[in-house]
């Protein structure tokens, strides 16, 4: 097993993050023996990882920051970085590295607030590992200040410095910064590949892995909850029972309440699991006296940790909610292959009688109607519309087709 093992159907790019590790390493091992550095290189400063939901850019990028740490001894024997086991590849790929640095949006926008610190260490040497790290899960949430500053950072980096910036596409990040960036781009693995990794790594059994493979066309951490959660595969049935309600204006709002509902819960439970562990690691970091009481002045930190949690609640919420929109568009597209005879594999096979009905009872106008509307309510969503509003408002655009 090594750091690329979970970068399912992505070979070509897994080839060139091995070779640039390769040549990272030369690097380093060339500047720790006072020895000119090789004439040629694959490694660079900064890499832009772009690629549809499910592809697996994060987890790419997270690969390669583990490879850049590998201190395996099979490296100084002509092994590749990226053993997997060792501490640096361990502690990279699970978040402890101390020169690995990640940052996600934890509302609609990263914050430049939420990006200087970051920024100052990335001017730093690395303190144990062989570079210092700086991953961006979500550069296209990045706004004006934040994207300047990353940008500043971008254009002078420190000598062992490496940015990471993930986003869906090249044009959700500045052109300034992706000027100066190595772009890889990651393909939608394909459903047979999803299924596989399924069955080899969490012992899926090969139906179910087929099944729920095909149902998120290619979605590699869907796919994955899918097979080992059961409350996401209710969730999901609930979503694809929603076509059939929305026959009247009572059913289609009733409809928009509980999925908005069903979303707020998934955030709840993620606050609950989180929000107090948090709190009270911080309140016993600033020293908290028996009872809660908090030293004077410290009252604003953990305020700012609430500002954050709360904003997070209304990520998740969001969240759920695209991955519901996402499973009624896949719905009414095979809705429309159905009337179309296309011989596109049914996505939705366990909802078959549901997409024959409506094939059936509806034009192929229609159902790109419903696919449009759907669409417009992720992009309300994205507008800050309030969630109620821009679900009953697709709710009545199904019902009327």
């Amino acid at each position: 097993m090594t750091v690329w093992d979970d970068l399912v159907g992505q070979e070509r790019v897994s080839d060139q993050l091995a070779a640039a590790a390769r040549d990272a390493d030369a690097l380093v091992t060339a500047a720790a023996a006072g020895t000119p550095p090789p004439e040629a290189s694959r490694m660079t400063h900064a890499w832009l990882f772009t690629g549809p939901p499910g592809a697996g850019r994060n987890q790419a990028a997270r690969a390669f920051a583990a490879a850049l740490q590998c201190v395996s001894p099979d490296r100084a024997l002509g092994g590749a970085p990226g053993c997997g086991f060792c501490d640096g590849c361990h502690t990279a790929l699970v978040g402890t590295h101390a020169d690995v640095s990640s940052i996600a949006a934890v509302g609609s926008q990263i914050l430049v607030e939420a990006m200087r610190d970051t920024v100052r260490k990335s001017f730093t040497a690395p303190a144990n590992g062989r570079w210092q790290v700086i991953l961006v899960e979500d550069a296209e949430r990045l706004n004006e200040k934040s994207a300047n500053a990353v940008l500043k950072a971008v254009e002078e980096p420190a000598p062992r410095t490496v940015w990471l910036l993930c986003a869906p596409s090249i044009e959700d990040v500045l052109p300034t910064i992706r000027s100066r960036c190595r772009h890889l781009n990651l393909s939608t693995p394909s459903v047979d590949a999803v299924a596989d990794m399924l069955v080899r790594r969490e012992g899926i059994e090969p139906d179910v892995a087929a099944s729920v493979a095909r149902a998120t066309q290619g979605h590699v951490d869907r796919a994955r909850r899918l097979a080992t959660d059961s409350a996401a595969r209710a969730r999901r049935a609930s979503v694809l029972k929603l076509p059939l309600r929305v026959e009247d204006v009572g059913g289609a709002l009733r409809a928009a309440q509980e999925l908005v509902d069903a979303a707020a819960e998934d955030a709840k439970q993620l606050a609950e699991e989180t929000d107090g562990k948090e709190t009270e690691e911080l309140k016993a970091a600033l020293g908290a006296a028996q009872g809660g009481r908090l030293p004077r002045g410290t009252a604003g930190v953990v305020k700012d940790l609430e500002d954050m949690q709360k904003r997070r609640r209304t990520r998740t919420q969001r969240d759920s909610l695209d991955v519901a929109l996402s499973d009624l568009t896949s719905f009414y597209r095979d809705v429309l292959a159905l009337q179309l005879g296309s011989r596109v594999a049914i996505a939705n096979a366990d909802s078959e009688d549901a997409l024959e009905r409506l094939a059936r009872g509806s034009s192929p106008e229609s159902t790109l109607r419903r696919i449009e509307a759907i669409a417009a309510c992720g992009e309300a969503l994205d507008r800050n519309v309030a969630p109620l509003l821009a679900v009953e408002a697709m709710t009545m655009a199904l019902r009327a087709g």
